[in-house]
């Protein structure tokens, strides 16, 4: 038996080898894009490709999502007749093809390459035959779990994104339109509160005094610079995801 070497790529990632003689080179996911550094991450292309694929990976989620419980909860109802197997193998082609769509966005949005699965080979000619080689289809099932388990990660990774990034820029950005809230609104500052209490005395509270706005603006900034690596995060659980489940 001959020996191969591997060699580390720019990213750290590596290429399988199948380990008999004469073995063929396999293709394994891989970086195509370096992260930025953490102070300059907000600033960057790469975290709102991150951005842009949390957020839209909702829709995509709610489709995949719906195609693959009904036709999965179709075939289970059908499966004592003819009609059950049809249904669970246009289940898997479904699944293929949601994964085919979740890689590109992986690479695109994600800096990803996730090589796709090997394609379906029927072992038996004819229409049965085809059904059958789907119903037998691993990489299929994977891509209908990654369907499954993923909507939920979906939604929470949109909300958490959406509110986090909102949240950051509106306050870093506070002493830019500061001046709106006197000269529009009749206040002169951000009204953070303004309630009665029992008492019949009224609190209020604006953000008006320079030392107020500064704090506002260096906790929108926390947040600015603390976004990404919170998008990272998410989204590292969709690259994990999208090479354990849509994968070689």
């Amino acid at each position: 038996m001959s020996t191969h070497t591997m060699q580390r790529d720019e990213y750290d990632e590596y290429d399988a080898y199948d380990g008999r003689e004469g073995g063929e080179r396999h293709a394994v996911a891989r970086r195509i894009e370096e992260p930025p550094y953490a102070w300059r991450a907000p600033f960057t292309g790469y975290f709102y490709r991150e951005v842009g694929y949390a957020l839209t990976g909702l829709p995509v989620a709610v489709a995949g999502f719906t195609v693959a419980v009904a036709l999965f909860c179709l075939g289970l109802g059908t499966f004592v007749t003819v009609l059950g197997l049809p249904v669970l193998a246009a289940l898997t082609s479904a699944a293929r093809g949601f994964g085919g769509l979740e890689r590109a966005r992986v690479r695109g949005m994600l800096a990803l390459d996730v090589p796709a699965p090997a394609p379906v080979r029927a072992v038996r000619p004819g229409a049965w035959g085809a059904i059958t080689a789907r119903l037998a289809d691993a990489a299929g099932w994977k891509a209908v779990l990654y369907q499954v388990v993923m909507f939920p990660w979906a939604i929470l990774s949109t909300v958490l994104s959406l509110v986090f990034l909102c949240v950051g820029w509106t306050l870093a950005l506070y002493p830019v339109y500061h001046w709106v809230f006197p000269r529009y609104v009749d206040w002169p500052g951000y009204r953070i509160f303004d309630f009665t209490g029992s008492d019949g005395v009224r609190h209020v509270y604006y953000v008006e005094s320079p030392l107020q706005i500064a704090g506002v603006c260096l906790v929108g900034l926390l947040f600015v610079f603390l976004t990404p690596q919170l998008v990272r995060g998410l989204t590292n659980v969709n690259r994990l995801a999208a090479r354990g489940l849509l994968g070689r």
